[in-house]
């Protein structure tokens, strides 16, 4: 019997971070789910069509060609028509466009199947916004990784600045804030808690104390 665990929670909470190690340690299967909505993103903005403009991309998914793979290192790689894009699509504009498309209910109907498939050929680890509310309802654990909108920034702002980015930290935050407001108030699938899953806030955890209660709470949870 398969495995799901579900990890939710805002940008820069770690959830990505923590969702690769943990999947690492247990052999499952890491899925993250919002670079397929990063992929879309990309696409629209390299077509020229508005995040807005649902009848346009429409028709941009039905000629899209979306998969990821896994490389040596276990890390998942994404592609858009035969191209790797794992790096063209961690940049803020591309977040602007992710949480923009992901509001739009032909995208996420266009997804979903592809990551409930994912979980029911593999034990999973799949983070996300709403993994445990709408695209695994009945996952055999659910977290929800939060921190405060400046520690998350502040994570993003090294993150981008250690793959040679220059940006500055106000922008950032700014970037940051408004994506979670979009995120939290669209109509489509909100970000926010399962009413089931284990709220854990990590804006005073280093990465290691974050992974050992993460592993402590799927342990307790799974048996």
């Amino acid at each position: 019997m398969n495995v799901s665990i579900a990890i939710d929670g805002p940008a820069g909470a770690g959830k990505s971070t923590m969702a690769k190690r943990v999947a690492e340690k247990l052999g499952y299967f890491y899925v993250d789910t919002g670079a397929l909505y990063r992929t879309v993103g990309l696409h629209v903005m390299r077509n020229g069509v508005s995040p807005a403009d649902e009848v346009s991309i429409k028709k941009l998914l039905r000629d899209l060609d979306i998969s990821f793979y896994y490389a040596q290192d276990g890390t998942q790689r994404m592609s858009l028509n035969g191209e790797d894009v794992s790096d063209a699509i961690r940049t803020p504009d591309i977040s602007h466009y992710a949480s923009a498309v992901s509001a739009l209910a032909s995208v996420r109907a266009f997804l979903l199947d592809m990551q409930r498939n994912m979980a029911n050929k593999h034990s999973v680890v799949m983070d996300g916004r709403d993994i445990g509310t709408v695209v695994l309802p009945n996952a055999s654990v659910k977290l929800f990784l939060t921190a405060k909108a400046e520690e998350r920034a502040r994570r993003r702002w090294k993150e981008l600045r250690e793959k040679g980015g220059e940006y500055d930290y106000e922008t950032v935050l700014t970037d940051l804030i408004g994506r979670d407001k979009a995120d939290s108030e669209r109509p489509i699938a909100p970000l926010k808690a399962a009413q089931d899953a284990v709220v854990l806030d990590t804006t005073d955890l280093d990465p290691e104390a974050t992974l050992s209660e993460i592993l402590r709470i799927i342990k307790e949870r799974t048996g």
